[in-house]
């Protein structure tokens, strides 16, 4: 499927634009491709937009003191990711966005896409949808940090995005769970 086209179904699911608005909502992204392993966004960075994912798989992450990695989040086709806090508070990135896989990403300034959100009330009410459900995934993730353990977690992982155990290597799953890989390895020949 086109980037246009899977786009537009992905805005469809929540907003309604004519297509001639689609079109004008659209112009406003540019395409980019990346290579496996290729960088997007390091830490100390100025961001200034948002990556909605065509096809492939991004990871956003964080690398402590101790060079221990934590990642923050997937995004497969569908997902946007970014740096948040550093694009919506103007501030330099501490966290780092690359490719897992190959990847192809349209990218929306955030000055677009407020533009947009001005000019179109169902691209406010997309934009806001959206970021509401950010906001139940991170928290249902963070309570399920709290409350379970790492077999529970793990199994939530798969049973909500099974296409995750072929896509991403064990280790990058075992730094999402927080846990060693040979932790993971343990769970998953169990």
């Amino acid at each position: 499927m086109e980037a246009k086209e899977l786009l537009q179904q992905h805005i469809a699911k929540t907003a309604l634009l004519t297509e001639e608005e689609f079109d004008y909502f659209y112009s406003h992204f540019k395409p980019f491709s990346f290579k496996k392993g290729q960088t997007i966004i390091t830490a100390g960075d100025k961001v200034n937009c948002e990556y909605f994912v065509i096809s492939g798989c991004l990871k956003a992450f964080f690398i402590n003191d101790e060079i221990k990695m934590y990642i923050l989040q997937f995004a497969m086709p569908t997902w946007w990711a970014s740096d948040y806090a550093a694009l919506y508070n103007k501030t330099e990135a501490t966290i780092n966005v690359d490719c897992i896989t190959d990847a192809e990403v349209l990218c929306l300034s955030n000055e677009d896409r407020e533009k947009l959100c001005k000019e179109f009330h169902q691209v406010e009410h997309f934009f806001r949808w959206r970021t509401n459900k950010g906001y139940i995934a991170s928290q249902k993730r963070l309570l399920s940090f709290m409350n379970n353990n790492v077999k529970i977690r793990y199994e939530e992982l798969l049973a909500l995005y099974p296409q995750l155990y072929n896509l991403v290597p064990k280790h990058l799953i075992a730094a999402y769970l927080g846990v060693s890989r040979e932790t993971l390895s343990r769970l998953y020949n169990s």
